[in-house]
């Protein structure tokens, strides 16, 4: 009696035991390979992420990681437990009785059959149910960040109606994913039983002829129950394996591509930056087009110069201005900064010297210091004021928390203008020597603009500026101006010189004249 319940606390530690490693185990997995993930998200380029969906990657990032890890946590186990029964069961088998045995194995042969045919079906099944999740979960996130256009179009029906037939689908993938692993299942169990006929047939033959004693008949017909339970797992195992493997599969069609924008080998890092910009003969056209956007364009800013670009829209200016970054690199010809390809320093290093601020403001669901700062290790309380100022960008004080207000999921909590202005604070924040700056004054009212500008006009005088102009107010911000036309440079001057001497110029900026007194007037 001691001695069972020494066995029984025994199995009960190495149960508890087992069942905690491999949790841990998995779930450390689950976290570096979500990790993993991440950070490679991160690396990879920007078109990278102009062609996928969002709600594809978050899928693959918490659905595909999890299954991942439920395999390696159970599926995993059971299939082990299963070789493991399997083994031992029929080495007692063969010793009690090796005919009975082989008899046995044949009856279990149909399992390489039932199991082939599973996941010819299966995997197809697995594969178009994990997309369809990436689908909804797209809707989902559509949903979210564009609730505000949906209610002012009064759209609410339409998404429904997209969201159920999505749910719709994806609920009848996972009901033929139901019926896949019943029929296997119910397979799977049939092999025992027939076994067990075989044996009773063959055993009785073996037993009326004294082969065979009834107590090893019975023994024998023990040890085929014993098979039962590993049969019915070997259905779980396979479903988990399938679902796991298309979990991988769709990791690895992230995981597999390699960042276009990266750090070269022997690329050297930027101590100090004057802030020159060159761009030599710079061809553009985005990935998968043969559409040139840019092309033998070629400009020189001197450090403390500000330039702006002006252009037709969809002339390429903004395609321009995420070069100098490397935020895109060119087809052909080369952008230098100080003379040094930026192609051959680390991007870190290169894009510490930068400052960005487009026309889209994102800003992050953190508060409103963790949004201006971005993980800069050292700011300063007077470069943070200098910077609010000069993006009049001072209204944070007055919110709930000051610069610890959190400002909700891309900023909606604030005005468009506001989250512009805080866009400019971040970019102009630290003075860097370089500024990139995508009609960074949109939203504004047009006296705040003023304010503005005249604020930003001495941190212009310091350092080298990129100022794509959609509004011709801030050209006064620019020495000099560069006229886009066809993704070439058509023109440069100040301007008055290009006032006076180009006629695209005039009318670009009379016609964006006209629409920023439409603006005017509406507001």
């Amino acid at each position: 009696m001691a001695l069972l319940v020494v066995i029984g606390l025994l199995e009960f530690v190495f149960i508890y035991l087992r069942r905690n490693f491999s949790g841990m185990a998995s779930l450390r997995m689950e976290t570096d390979l979500r990790n993993d993930f991440y950070a490679h998200l991160q690396s990879l380029q920007v078109s990278f992420h102009d062609n996928w969906q969002s709600g594809q990657l978050l899928s693959r990032a918490i659905s595909d990681i999890g299954t991942v890890r439920r395999f390696v946590s159970y599926g995993l186990i059971w299939f082990l437990q299963t070789i493991v029964t399997f083994a031992v069961v029929f080495v007692l088998m063969a010793q009690l009785d090796w005919q009975l045995a082989i008899v046995t194995v044949l009856c279990m042969l149909p399992i390489a059959y039932f199991s082939n045919r599973f996941h010819e079906k299966y995997k197809v099944i697995a594969r178009r149910i994990q997309d369809q999740q990436g689908d909804l979960t797209t809707i989902i996130e559509e949903m979210a960040t564009g609730v505000r256009i949906i209610k002012a179009f009064g759209r609410m029906p339409l998404m429904q109606a997209r969201f159920d037939d999505m749910a719709r689908r994806l609920g009848a993938s996972n009901i033929e994913a139901i019926a896949e692993r019943a029929r296997l299942w119910t397979q799977l169990t049939l092999l025992p039983n027939l076994s067990l006929a075989a044996v009773l047939l063959l055993g009785g033959y073996k037993v009326s002829h004294g082969s065979l004693t009834v107590g090893g008949l019975i023994a024998f017909m023990n040890y085929v129950f014993m098979l039962t339970w590993p049969m019915d797992a070997i259905g779980w195992v396979l479903s988990m394996n399938e679902e796991c493997k298309t979990a991988v599969q769709r990791l690895n069609e992230v995981m597999d591509s390699r960042p276009d924008i990266a750090d070269l080998p022997g690329a050297r890092a930027m101590e100090r930056c004057k802030g020159r910009i060159e761009l030599r003969g710079v061809g553009f056209k985005y990935p998968k087009s043969d559409a040139w956007i840019l092309r033998d364009l070629n400009l020189t800013i001197e450090p403390g110069e500000t330039l702006g670009l002006v252009g037709r829209t969809g002339s390429g200016k903004t395609t321009l201005a995420y070069l100098v970054p490397r935020l895109y690199d060119v087809t052909e010809g080369s952008v230098l900064l100080d003379g040094i390809d930026v192609r051959d320093l680390h991007l870190r290093s290169l894009r510490s010297h930068i400052g960005t601020a487009f026309e889209d403001p994102i800003l992050f669901s953190a508060s409103v210091h963790e949004n201006l700062v971005m993980g800069r290790p050292i700011v300063s309380d007077e470069e943070l004021k200098r910077a609010l100022k000069v993006a009049q960008a001072e209204f944070v004080w007055d919110l709930p928390w000051g610069l610890e207000t959190r400002v909700g999921e891309q900023g909606y909590t604030l005005s468009g203008g506001q989250r512009q202005r805080l866009a400019l604070a971040r970019a102009v924040l630290g003075s860097p020597p370089v500024l990139v700056l995508d009609d960074p004054l949109s939203s504004v009212d047009v006296h705040t603009e003023a304010v503005i500008e005249r604020a930003l006009a001495s941190v212009l005088e310091s350092v080298t500026s990129l100022l794509v102009v959609h509004r011709p107010s801030t050209l006064a911000l620019a020495d000099r101006v560069a006229l886009i036309d066809g993704g070439c440079v058509a023109a440069v001057g100040t301007h008055a010189e290009l006032m006076r001497t180009n006629p695209l110029y005039r009318a670009l900026l009379s016609q964006e004249y006209e629409d920023s007194e439409s603006r005017m007037v509406t507001a």
